[in-house]
């Protein structure tokens, strides 16, 4: 049974325990592509720098491409109402928290095209 991970850290140790790393780097990069915001992340790339990575590219689509932001949510099919839920006055935070949302979206999309 799918159970959404509570964060970050947990969500990618979740993936590479499962043995899935390597396909959530790849779903991320496809999803990106899909929104013309490439971000070719190497699937070699170590947990904490996609996480790094992923924060700082959300952060500069929300400060300066918004309407890129907005589609990429689309792509990815984070649900909208997740996102009015977030907090905007701290725009930092705010990424990291949307960054967390397309992660958590993504590794669903991976673990039941793997689990079925």
């Amino acid at each position: 049974m799918y159970i959404a991970p509570k964060n970050t850290d947990l969500l990618l140790s979740e993936a590479q325990k499962e043995e899935l790393y390597i396909q959530l780097v790849e779903q991320i990069n496809k999803d990106f592509t899909l929104a013309n915001e490439s971000v070719d992340f190497q699937v070699s790339i170590s947990p904490i720098d996609l996480k790094l990575q992923l924060h700082e590219k959300i952060y500069r689509l929300i400060q300066y491409k918004f309407a890129e932001y907005l589609n990429l949510l689309y792509i990815v099919d984070v649900p909208e109402d997740q996102i009015r839920k977030l907090d905007g006055s701290d725009l930092v935070e705010l990424s990291e928290q949307v960054a967390f949302h397309i992660l958590k979206r993504e590794w669903q999309k991976v673990w039941f095209r793997n689990k079925f």
